[in-house]
């Protein structure tokens, strides 16, 4: 088989295939759809979507990220980061699970897959490199942090303060403890209990799976939901109702002004188009910017008055007139209720819904996703594209980790753009078929080493498992607590927290762990908009790399008595001779440090203003520029000039050549120019000690 085809159809590769690599590859795809299937609800859930949309990304997406990926272990599909990324991504402008938050997810599917697509086109592999190990430990230590704090609210049984900030959030949820539903905590904890003592000491069993199965089993025993959807009226305490009453106006008003501004947006776009005037515009950005100011306002205020009309518990009187909810100190005379407290949720479709039991996942359509082409909105796109580029770039660092991790006990080699070419195309494939963000999932891949998988038809094997899932046994998850779903995405993530790298990094360069710790502390404090933290990280471990650039070390060298040499100033050492100084610089020398050097070389002739000759020892000069040269030349003629003599030792070939080619090899001389610091010290020795006396 040419290479040429598997460079086009990368799936080719499996082939020939023996029956027992089949076999072994059927049993490890259907292992991996174990953990896949509740696994992609919970993330569905974490990313503000109903759960059936984690199970659409956890089928097409997940055939061709293996059909066209280049790591035969790495299973593409939902993962925890981007998860929560995306609903962060999302929240400013659509309600979390409205028809909305669904397209505008979806597009940022198709966004992020378009860019993974082009950098793989371009060979821009490497660009993982602009993250340092230290901020991506300091943004993930965060980011998890945020993702299982961010399940309280399922634990709790609570709905989502939604006040826009983690630390608020978090807050709001705290200062309702004594309304959390103690049903919903019980299986959250039995479920982590469950989850920890099947992974200590049967660690070959399905435990996300069983944990699904026990959860949903007992909450169809134990009747844990109980919902009912009253009409407005059948509250029957005034101050309940109008609180209800002004939570539906505010919705109705944040959908006319959401149009509103959707109209703009399409208005500004045409306006654009036509080269209209700068001041109209300005006017229809001012426009969109006010109303999105005040749909902001909006959404929190009602989020606020949600958790208000939560806190106020209702019992349920059955008249013949059909029910009626009224405050336990509201009773009518004589009146009995019900057991339980009834909680409010939600309304829609004018209706209440109002809770005395858990949240589940309730009814997942059957099916197939249908095939729809993504709605391109190019304002909220360009909004988008920061969150998309960080995406991007996260979720492919992590599925690189992932391939190297596990591609290095079998010694493979991963090919980073070919990878970023499978996992483009596999978000853009999705997005037309309903699915969110996904990437390289480290817990799936990891299952299937274990699992003894062989080639990527493991992957395609438990997307068929997810396939039969969504055709036949989507009913069978109805009564699914979302508090379990919470403690298996808790999980996942707290695993993710290390506190070593960073230690470890602290204790060789400082400032890259210092670059880590304001990561992690700018993505706490700017969640949920976590992808801000990890550009600050960026911008920073830039600013302080330029930083050690444009200060390079430059020691004065002397000898220790073993022989060996080391910096005077540290190991307080006598200098080399009596009327000559060597002096070693550690980095290229461009136009970031032109200055530094010749800094370093006026505070030689300060110390030492006896000296007749300067030895540069370059060996840690990788590089000279344009800059680097002229300055060369310009020190070695003002010091020729006062008398004194530059010479320069162990030069790298390329710096070599760069002397040769620019004629700093005549200005120097080439007797000033020595192939090794021992040669170069014994002929200044020679020159200016020896010959002095």
């Amino acid at each position: 088989m040419s290479p040429t085809m598997q460079t086009w159809l990368p799936f080719l590769r499996w082939f020939p295939m023996s029956g027992a690599t089949l076999r072994t590859d059927v049993v490890a795809g259907i292992t991996v759809a174990l953990v896949l299937v509740p696994q992609s609800m919970a993330y569905a859930l974490l990313a503000g979507l109903p759960v059936v949309y984690g199970l659409y990304a956890a089928l097409l997406p997940v055939v061709v990220g293996a059909l066209f990926g280049n790591f035969n272990l790495l299973h593409t599909g939902p993962v925890v980061m981007l998860s929560l990324m995306s609903a962060a991504a999302i929240a400013p402008f659509a309600l979390a699970g409205s028809d909305e938050f669904i397209a505008l997810s979806i597009l940022l599917a198709l966004m992020v897959g378009v860019l993974r697509l082009l950098m793989g086109a371009f060979k821009l592999g490497g660009i993982v490199n602009l993250v340092s190990h230290p901020v991506l430990v300091g943004f993930t230590n965060a980011a998890a942090l945020i993702i299982g704090l961010s399940q309280l609210r399922f634990i709790m049984n609570i709905p989502n303060p939604g006040t826009g900030s983690f630390v608020g959030d978090v807050t709001a949820l705290l200062e309702r403890a004594d309304q959390a539903y103690l049903p919903a905590v019980a299986f959250a904890v039995g479920t982590g209990l469950m989850m920890w003592l099947l992974f200590r000491w049967l660690p070959k069993m399905p435990a996300v799976l069983l944990a699904v199965v026990f959860g949903t089993g007992l909450s169809a025993v134990i009747g844990y939901e109980r919902v009912a959807t009253p009409t407005v009226d059948r509250v029957a305490d005034a101050h309940v109702r109008s609180m209800i009453e002004a939570f539906i106006d505010t919705n109705k008003e944040v959908k006319r002004l959401s149009a509103e501004a959707t109209a703009q947006r399409g208005a500004l776009r045409e306006a654009e188009a036509t080269d209209a005037p700068a001041t109209a515009l300005a006017a229809l950005r001012s426009e969109i910017q006010v109303l999105e100011v005040r749909i902001d306002y909006l959404k929190k205020a009602n989020n606020a008055r949600r958790l208000e009309i939560h806190a106020q518990p209702l019992v349920l009187i059955q008249g013949s007139d059909g029910p009626t909810f009224y405050r336990p100190d509201h009773l009518p005379a004589g009146a009995v209720a019900q057991e339980g407290q009834w909680r409010f949720q939600s309304v829609k479709d004018g209706k209440v819904t109002l809770a005395a039991g858990g949240d589940v996942a309730g009814k997942i359509p059957e099916g197939l996703p249908a095939f729809k082409a993504p709605t391109l909105d190019w304002a909220i796109m360009l909004a988008l594209l920061p969150a998309a580029f960080v995406m991007a770039l996260i979720g492919f660092l992590e599925a690189t980790a992932v391939s190297k991790a596990l591609a290095a006990k079998g010694h493979q080699r991963i090919d980073t753009n070919k990878e970023l070419v499978g996992q483009g195309l596999a978000n853009i494939v999705g997005a037309f078929f309903q699915s969110y963000v996904v990437s390289g999932s480290f817990s799936r891949s990891a299952v299937a080493g274990r699992a003894g998988a062989r080639t990527g038809l493991f992957a395609v094997v438990s997307a068929l498992v997810v396939l039969v899932v969504l055709l036949f046994l989507t009913a069978y998850l109805y009564h699914l607590p979302q508090a379990v779903l919470a403690m298996i995405v808790m999980m996942a993530v707290f695993g993710l927290i290390r506190v070593t790298p960073l230690i470890q990094a602290w204790k060789v360069q400082r400032s890259d762990a210092i670059a880590g710790m304001v990561t992690f502390a700018a993505t706490l404090a700017f969640a949920p908009d976590i992808a801000n933290g990890i550009l600050i990280g960026m911008a920073l471990t830039a600013a302080l790399f330029l930083m050690r650039t444009m200060k390079p070390r430059a020691a004065l060298l002397g000898r220790k008595a073993d022989g060996s040499m080391g910096g005077m100033d540290a190991a307080e050492l006598e200098p080399l001779g009596r009327n000559f100084v060597a002096m070693r610089f550690d980095r290229s020398l461009t136009y970031l440090n032109v200055a530094a050097f010749e800094d370093s070389m006026l505070e030689v002739l300060a110390r030492y203003p006896q000296t007749r000759g300067i030895l540069v020892i370059a060996s840690g000069i990788n590089e000279l520029d344009a800059s680097g040269e002229d300055k060369v030349r310009e020190l070695a003629l003002r010091l020729r000039q006062e008398g004194i003599t530059l010479m320069f030792s162990s030069l790298k070939k390329p710096v070599a050549e760069a002397f040769g080619r620019t004629g700093l090899l005549d200005l120097l001389r080439e007797e000033n120019v020595f192939p090794n610091k021992e040669v170069a010290i014994a002929a200044a020795r020679q020159r200016y000690d020896l010959a002095a006396a």
